[in-house]
């Protein structure tokens, strides 16, 4: 319309675009420093992998990378699994064997984590997986959590972290210490958000209420079709609860639980994602 018109007419930007906007502008906020994102449900099946994926792969998109996904699973997760293949298998475990490689900061350079994490194409995101030998008896405890902590926030700018499902383990307990913002994950489904609101109530019973009302809650629907009643419930109780609750549709790319391909989402499911790392974004 500009053009033809020689500028004389100039339609401002749609309310889709301005939103749209203004989501990635959040999402490419500066940041004073390193930012840990914790992502919490402890029921498996309620999305946690997957948010974690997606989340960290739109800070690495609109940020230029510098974004790491990290299974932080006390034994075997299953981020490995929901990441693209790599040259190497390599894991946390085989990270925290060789941190001395790390342990000097003007020789350790970021092209050196090659090999412990798997780049993603395109993604502009690196995932550190969680031990995948099954006759390992290795296991990633608070101490090596914080040990590979500490060694990772000198290279990505957002690291978001999955974690496993026991809320006891001293690795989960550690990384709530060092999270900057938490995202409660659930699928729309009595059994999964239950158990996110029992993690919620934990939390606040043992110190950490501030972690829950500054916490993004993120509704996934596990199928076509909603249920529209049990989502409304859903949103009055965390609304209540955390800072902001975000629906994200169902998806079919999703479903086969392979290796996740964002280009293969649909426009509906990466703005929502778009809008789910918005919200994490402002609470950094």
């Amino acid at each position: 319309m500009r053009r033809a018109t020689g500028g004389v007419l100039a339609p401002a930007p749609g309310r889709a675009e301005r939103e749209q906007r203004a989501a990635v502008a959040s999402v490419q906020r500066s940041l004073d420093g390193p930012r840990t994102v914790v992502v919490i449900n402890p029921k498996g099946g309620a999305h946690k992998t997957t948010a974690t994926m997606l989340i960290a792969s739109t800070f690495g998109e609109h940020r230029s990378g510098s974004a790491l996904a990290w299974d932080n699973n006390e034994t075997r997760g299953t981020l490995g699994w929901r990441s693209q293949s790599s040259w190497h298998q390599s894991t946390a475990v085989d990270l925290l064997r060789d941190l001395d490689r790390f342990a000097a900061p003007d020789s350790a350079r970021m092209g050196d984590l090659d090999a412990y994490v798997r780049t993603q194409p395109g993604a502009h995101v690196d995932v550190l997986a969680s031990d995948e030998d099954a006759a390992s008896a290795a296991s990633i405890d608070a101490e090596a959590f914080r040990a590979l902590h500490r060694t990772l926030t000198r290279f990505y700018r957002v690291m978001v972290v999955d974690t496993g499902n026991n809320m006891r383990a001293s690795n989960w307990q550690a990384a709530i210490e060092v999270a900057d913002q938490v995202v409660i994950v659930s699928t729309v489904r009595e059994d999964t958000a239950q158990s996110a609101a029992w993690a919620v109530d934990a939390l606040r019973a043992t110190g950490h209420e501030d972690i829950v009302r500054n916490a993004v809650t993120v509704l996934s629907d596990p199928a076509p079709r909603r249920d529209r009643e049990l989502a409304e419930r859903l949103h009055e109780h965390f609304g209540r609860l955390t800072r902001s609750v975000i629906d994200v549709p169902y998806d079919r790319a999703l479903v086969a639980g392979g290796p996740i391909d964002v280009d293969a989402l649909s426009p509906d499911s990466r703005q929502a994602w778009l809008r789910v790392s918005a919200a994490v974004a402002e609470g950094l």
